[in-house]
């Protein structure tokens, strides 16, 4: 296993209290996979993948349980000098907003290779080659003359290549994707997509892409994972989970997406809203929203269980896991 997720737990103290972000988060990926992380705004995607990064702000923010193992290395355990030589080398991150995570003032070929005399001691001259190789391995056109650009002088999808050529500079075993099409319209977003897959097979690194939109991941994901209040709800091939999802939350979310041979239906919304992380409900966090809860819902946190319906390796967090498949 390339990196393995075990139940991990962060915190934030507020004034309104302690919000429990994650709660005993477990996954993993492996070289060469895609792991698709699902789930509403706050329910703890991204804070994970801060974590694993070394990125979280502390404080507020604090781990209180759980590993992170990177090649085979808990990655809490080591210095933070230690923690910064496998950023960038073995794992890198692309993150949403590409053009407030890209420096204004710098042109984009000195971003780019920075990350070639930082970690490998190249010239200035040798770093802006490679700059302009990565710039046309992203497929940005007239690449030699645009390394001298500035971040602002490139559309929201040129940025987002630039953004996705950073991450793969050292050629990483692994990249985390934090909602990479944010604000792009449907054709570019079937364009980063298809890069991000396509380099996933080219460098066989592993990759977990993290978002909201189960439409974005259909093609490219080979396991996804769903998140809520901070907790996993269900894991699942990709396949498995729009076939017959095995809890009423992903269900939900796959019944909200639009779809042609549904015109002229109202779209469906999942009712109320996401608890605040200080005031988690008691028993299932999700009942308050849930169409079938029952008093055991209530009073009874589920664990994660193993769905022995399905023909591969898939779990729910959801006491009546058998009448949500089979529904």
């Amino acid at each position: 296993m390339l990196l393995e997720v075990r139940d991990l737990h962060v915190e934030f103290r507020t004034r309104d209290g302690v919000a429990k972000a994650v709660n005993g988060v477990s996954y993993g990926v492996d070289a060469g996979e895609t792991l698709a992380v699902l789930g509403e705004s706050g329910s703890g995607k991204s804070v994970t993948a801060q974590t694993i990064m070394g990125i979280l702000d502390t404080p507020p923010g604090k781990v209180t349980g759980g590993q992170i193992l990177f090649e085979g290395r808990d990655l809490l355990t080591l210095k933070e000098e230690e923690r910064r030589k496998v950023r960038g080398a073995g794992m890198a991150m692309i993150f949403q907003d590409a053009l407030s995570s890209l420096n204004p003032v710098l042109t984009v070929g000195d971003q780019l290779g920075e990350m070639f005399t930082v970690h490998r001691g190249m010239s200035r001259k040798d770093a802006r080659a490679k700059a302009v190789e990565l710039m046309d391995r992203v497929r940005i056109p007239g690449a030699r003359e645009r390394v001298r650009q500035y971040p602002h002088q490139f559309s929201g999808g040129m940025r987002q290549r630039i953004m996705i050529a950073m991450a793969i500079a050292l050629e990483p075993r692994l990249v985390i994707a934090d909602e990479p099409t944010t604000a792009l319209d449907v054709t570019v977003q079937a364009q980063v997509m298809d890069l991000l897959a396509e380099l996933r097979r080219e460098y066989r690194m592993g990759l977990i892409l993290i978002t909201h939109d189960l439409g974005v991941v259909a093609d490219v994901a080979d396991r996804i994972a769903v998140m809520y209040a901070g907790r996993i709800v269900e894991t699942a091939p990709v396949h498995d989970i729009y076939k017959a999802p095995a809890h009423p939350y992903t269900r939900g979310l796959l019944d909200s997406i639009p779809r042609l041979d549904q015109k002229g239906r109202q779209l469906y919304a999942i009712k109320g809203l996401p608890p605040s992380l200080t005031r988690i409900p008691p028993g299932c966090a999700f009942h308050p929203r849930c169409p079938m809860a029952r008093d055991v819902c209530r009073t009874d946190v589920p664990p994660l269980y193993e769905v022995t319906d399905a023909p591969s390796e898939r779990g729910s967090a959801c006491h009546f896991w058998r009448e949500c498949l089979h529904g």
